[in-house]
């Protein structure tokens, strides 16, 4: 056993990807780093936002949604974490919405049997206007309407994790709603453009407030519809310090989650305990 599996810490991997139009290419990118996160040590791996499809166009992945609990991604990877004996937070699927022309953009949860075992649809919608571009994620995408929360118990240690997306990023209240989490998961597609600005400054911000950790999996680079993503996939201690950065390209970082380091936090400075609203 890795010194992580003999005490109250948890190593995870964040998976960073450039995907492409076609789904099993980039299931076996994900399968291959996936593979190369667990011989590492890691116990859990996150992948990022679109991890399955990055389409030439925004309805191509209406095309490729699934029904939740069938279909060929969820089946592949659910073989995935088997193979690995590892949790996979499986960035974002399409599922099936009630419109037959949107989709759900979901983040699905695998156990080490390969079981599914928790479940966020994507929350907040990302949309902007200028006057040469305009990109809504509303004309293809339904919006969730529940928060995303995950528990699992790894060496006889309870971890809590919060489910969120991208763009949900921006919205501080919903993680405030989670409540006390060990760490925030989010998968992201992040624009090159608002990620260069905002990025870090978000996910430091998202851990200090909350005084977790944070793990963001992020797409990192140029990709065949010419968008291009930010990268920089990281992990954030609750103090607010990047632990491990990937700026760009395909790959993966990994780090510890230490309960004592969320205790000594929380304890040092109990700004949780101090919440008046």
């Amino acid at each position: 056993m890795s010194k992580s599996e003999n005490s109250a810490d948890l190593k995870i991997a964040s998976i960073q990807m450039v995907s492409t139009p076609d789904v099993q290419e980039n299931l076996a990118t994900a399968s291959r780093l996936i593979t190369a996160a667990a011989a590492d040590g890691a116990r859990m791996a996150v992948l990022p936002e679109y991890f399955c499809i990055m389409g030439l166009k925004d309805t191509d992945k209406v095309s490729a949604r699934e029904s939740i609990g069938s279909g060929p991604i969820q089946e592949q990877l659910s073989h995935i974490t088997k193979t690995n004996n590892i949790y996979l937070v499986a960035g974002t699927i399409p599922l099936a919405a009630k419109d037959p022309n949107k989709v759900l953009n979901t983040t699905l949860v695998f156990d080490p049997a390969g079981q599914q075992i928790a479940r966020y649809d994507k929350i907040h919608l990302f949309g902007f206007q200028t006057a040469t571009e305009r990109y809504q994620e509303s004309e293809t995408i339904e919006a969730g309407n529940e928060p995303g929360l995950l528990k699992i118990s790894v060496n006889g240690n309870e971890w809590v994790f919060g489910l969120s997306i991208c763009y949900d990023l921006r919205f501080p209240e919903l993680y405030r709603v989670l409540g006390q989490v060990d760490c925030h998961i989010i998968p992201a597609a992040f624009t090159y453009t608002t990620g260069k600005d905002h990025w870090e400054i978000l996910l430091r911000a998202r851990a200090i407030e909350n005084q977790g950790y944070v793990l963001a999996s992020a797409q990192g680079g140029k990709h065949q519809n010419q968008r291009r993503t930010w990268g920089n996939s990281m992990l954030i201690d609750p103090w607010g310090e990047v632990l491990a950065n990937l700026p760009e390209g395909e790959g993966f970082v990994s780090g510890v989650l230490c309960k004592d380091k969320l205790n000594e936090v929380r304890s040092k400075l109990p700004a949780l305990a101090h919440r008046k609203l």
